[in-house]
């Protein structure tokens, strides 16, 4: 490729700076593991709208940490908890626990007894599948 006279080439990494560079996210903050829980697994999050929350929690066997605001409830999951799953919209699986574009951490609203922070992830996807009417990934047929 040669610049036209007087002109810059624009190459792939100078379009995917250009194109970070107009949206500036805001503050990515991190749901904490709350003092005294230690997370050796790692932490991921679930997220979802809040009208969904409260249909997820009694149908869980276990329930970990869980974080709320107006918009979202999210529980903390070990990390890599989305290998082989699809998790049911509008469930939005967040790696690392970050939740960015929140002016502030959402609200501890569930902390289990013992150490461990997590929502055990089959049972919590289950109850996802089941709250949205979508089948698990793994009883979807397979086409050839």
């Amino acid at each position: 490729m040669s610049p036209v006279r007087g002109g810059r080439v624009l190459n792939l990494d100078t379009l995917v700076r250009v194109r970070r560079g107009l949206h500036t996210p805001g503050p990515a903050l991190r749901l904490p593991v709350p003092d005294g829980m230690t997370a050796p697994l790692g932490c991921d999050a679930i997220a979802v709208p809040a009208r969904v929350g409260p249909l997820v929690m009694p149908r869980l066997p276990r329930v970990g940490c869980v974080y709320a605001d107006d918009a979202h409830w999210w529980w903390l999951v070990p990390a890599d908890s989305d290998h082989a799953l699809e998790w049911p919209a509008p469930a939005r699986y967040v790696t690392g626990g970050i939740v960015p574009d929140l002016p502030e951490i959402p609200e501890l609203i569930h902390r289990p007894d013992g150490t461990l922070p997590y929502t055990p992830p089959i049972p919590l996807y289950l109850a996802l599948c089941r709250v949205t009417g979508t089948a698990p990934s793994w009883s979807r047929p397979v086409s050839a």
